[in-house]
């Protein structure tokens, strides 16, 4: 973990921590990077898989690309937001192992959005990351 970002989960509050986000990021001042929505598309465009755990590994490899290209990580991930068509508990609990595999045990705050659609039909899930790059 980025030692400019401090994750709680308050006793007040859910132990959002046994799910695998925080309650709250606290970022030290620095420079921040909103990574735009990144979705299950490959180079060359090859068809977009139809489960949505296999989306979220795709999504989040594309993230990680994107964190690559400012010089971060998931680590610096203050804020994730998981946006997903049809959103229920099951679909949800499909799609952690893949986010959290991805996050290899940081604990961004985190907020799962449900949505009638995304930009293409095909596609089921999208992630968005604010970042505190790097010093």
């Amino acid at each position: 973990m980025s030692p400019a970002i401090a994750r709680l989960n308050p006793s007040t509050l859910p132990n959002a921590a046994e799910l695998g986000y925080s309650q709250i990021s606290i970022v030290e001042p620095g420079r921040l990077a909103f990574v735009s929505g990144q979705v299950a598309t490959r180079p060359g465009g090859a068809p977009v898989p139809d489960d949505v755990a296999e989306q979220m590994k795709l999504s989040a490899r594309n993230a990680r690309a994107a964190l690559e290209a400012v010089g971060a990580c998931f680590a610096d991930v203050v804020m994730a937001r998981i946006y997903m068509v049809n959103l229920t508990p099951d679909r949800l609990e499909a799609l952690m192992p893949e986010f959290l595999a991805a996050f290899d045990g940081v604990q961004p705050s985190l907020t799962g959005v449900g949505v009638a659609a995304l930009a293409t039909p095909e596609l089921q899930v999208e992630i968005e990351l604010a970042v505190r790059l790097p010093d």
